[in-house]
């Protein structure tokens, strides 16, 4: 197949428009945020004056990505699984919704600036970096698989070299998010959604009334050239249904992806009308996605330009979409199909490296490192490190073939790590640092201990109902064995590692205070000296509700059921002091 003309200048189209509003959102950046705002900050959540509108664009886009829409048409195109399969649409809009509901509003009340931010101010600085460690694989290796995805895309449909592909995708995102942060990243999603939605949407009908492609009313529930695309669930598969539903969920909300975007609202309501409107755009984004997995599951590939062998038994089920653009559509149809995907690597991926930055500058180098850095030092160091996240995930796409098992793998951490700490450190009164080591603790060790197929990596906890199954490749014959968990155990690693949490909190905060323990062995300054400048809750210290972390002095810590009082998170639900960003590194 040759490099097609049409194609290429399709995407560099583009490319170039993407570019221009990404430099025009930059401009727009330096001249936003006040007299006296700090610009790193400016950069890291837009002023805080996103609006309706941007805001919904850009949270719909993040979620919106070329994982998103790749793999909803691959699992209504797989025969077994189908559309009863295909958690993503439903699974992600009802996370946007109840994080909308419960922590949109908490985190943007109280002018977080980062998602490690409420970890930091509780649980200590040194705690806040072991979570950014999930936290930052989760986005860097996030980026690096839509980014394996769109060169593998690409070279289905315009046979362009795939490494200079993808490095020129990463370039160009990369470039606009340095010189722009959340301005140019939001900006541009408003472009690469609106890409993506007129772009499938124009392939859709195109590929539905080609010859080959049967009725997909009659193939939703009758077997014609394979089974129904509507799918079914196997009883015996029901928890591992539900485990995945529940990742999906709970795992979608403790993102800094989301969070940025949830923090750069004007105020706590305006942050929940986002997420409710993102949930809708996720589902209304996904029925495409959805209809061309039904049209491929419906297809004579035999009677294609694709050949006989369909695409599952080529072992090109994850490439369906790509497949029925290029196939069942004429050219200049899916070169727009095209853009879409590429519309939808890059606002994912732009997102993530921001996030990965935003993390690393303001809670690992300004919090842990340089509680006295500058701004302008701050600004370089998210710079630098948005080029070494976005050249590292880029690397990762080029370079391992792993790249997925270790997205699945990281995920999972921030589903059954993070999301149990934000639980307690948001709504549960007393957690502390001790807690919080152990919920981590107990978290990875269960859920490493279920073992990650896609990494080859075994097992060596055998939950109930697991089985050794083989597993043959149609193409090589190579015989495989792999260890399948049908136990829901990633869902119960998180409420062992939430409930570890609080157990061990509450334990800690007994054996010190009733003197069973001596103050000596409070060696991470957690409950006897919860005042100290290591962790600062400001909600301990005076009864106003306005207070700046500025206005804190160190106490003296004293045995005394007074201390009860330090084991609060009640103004994490407080409605005021909406659109007041605080600061949490005043001391060192």
């Amino acid at each position: 197949m040759a490099v097609h003309a049409e194609g290429l200048v399709a995407i560099v189209i583009f490319y170039l428009l993407i570019l221009v509003v990404g430099i025009w959102a930059a401009w727009k950046n330096k001249n936003s945020g006040g007299e006296g705002a700090d610009q790193s900050e400016t950069i890291m959540v837009g002023g805080r004056d996103i609006g309706l509108f941007v805001g919904g664009f850009t949270m719909t886009a993040t979620w919106v990505g070329g994982g998103y829409i790749n793999g909803t048409a691959e699992y209504v195109y797989l025969p077994g699984f189908g559309l009863a399969w295909a958690q993503a649409p439903f699974g992600y809009a009802l996370s946007l919704v109840v994080g909308g509901l419960f922590f949109a509003k908490p985190m943007r009340s109280k002018g977080y600036v980062t998602m490690l931010d409420p970890f930091q101010q509780i649980y200590g600085k040194r705690m806040g970096g072991l979570l950014f460690i999930p936290a930052l694989m989760g986005e860097i290796f996030w980026s690096a698989a839509i980014l394996s995805a769109l060169g593998a895309t690409l070279s289905v449909i315009v046979d362009i070299n795939i490494n200079m592909s993808v490095i020129i995708s990463a370039c160009i995102a990369i470039f606009y998010t340095l010189v722009g942060g959340l301005y140019s990243v939001a900006y541009t999603d408003v472009v690469q959604l609106f890409c993506i939605f007129v772009g499938l949407w124009i392939s859709v009908p195109f590929a539905l009334s080609h010859p080959a492609v049967a009725s997909i009313s009659v193939t939703a529930t009758k077997e014609v050239y394979q089974a129904p695309w509507l799918g079914h669930i196997l009883p015996s598969a029901g928890w591992m249904w539900m485990d995945n539903f529940c990742l999906l969920i709970m795992g979608g909300i403790p993102w800094q992806v989301y969070f940025q975007r949830v923090l750069s609202a004007s105020s706590a309501t305006y942050a929940q009308v986002l997420s409710f409107l993102a949930a809708f755009g996720c589902i209304v984004m996904a029925v495409p996605s959805v209809l061309i997995g039904a049209i491929g599951a419906s297809t004579d590939w035999n009677q294609t330009t694709y050949g006989s062998i369909p695409p599952m038994e080529n072992e090109q089920s994850d490439m369906i979409l790509p497949i029925v653009l290029q196939h069942l559509c004429p050219s200049y149809v899916s070169f727009f199909g095209l853009g879409a995907v590429s519309a939808a690597v890059m606002s994912s991926a732009d997102s993530s490296i921001l996030s990965a930055s935003s993390m690393f500058a303001r809670n690992i180098y300004q919090q842990a490192f340089r509680q006295t850095a500058s701004d302008w030092e701050i600004i370089w160091v998210m710079r630098i490190t948005i080029f070494v996240f976005g050249a590292a995930a880029t690397a990762m796409a080029l370079l391992t073939g792993t790249v997925y098992g270790l997205w699945y793998l990281s995920s999972d951490l921030v589903y059954v790590i993070i999301f149990p700490q934000l639980l307690s450190v948001l709504f549960v009164k007393g957690t502390n640092t001790y807690g919080s080591v152990a919920g981590y603790v107990f978290g990875l060790l269960l859920r490493i201990g279920g073992g990650e197929p896609y990494l080859k990596l075994p097992p060596f906890i055998c939950y109930p109902g697991c089985y050794i199954e083989e597993k043959v490749h149609r193409l090589t014959k190579e015989v495989e064995y792999f260890t399948v968990q049908k136990f829901p155990f990633k869902t119960v690693s998180m409420l062992a590692s939430f409930l570890g949490n609080v157990a061990f909190s509450y334990l800690a905060k007994y054996l010190f205070e009733s003197g069973t323990l001596s103050p000596k062995y409070d060696f991470l300054d957690a409950v006897l000296s919860k005042h100290s400048t290591e962790i600062m809750d400001k909600t301990t210290l005076v009864g106003k509700d306005n207070i700046n972390l500025s206005e804190m002095a160190p106490v003296r810590a004293r045995h005394s059921t007074a201390l009860a009082g330090t084991f609060t998170n009640t103004e994490a639900l407080s409605d005021e002091g909406d659109s007041s960003p605080e600061s949490i590194n005043e001391h060192d």
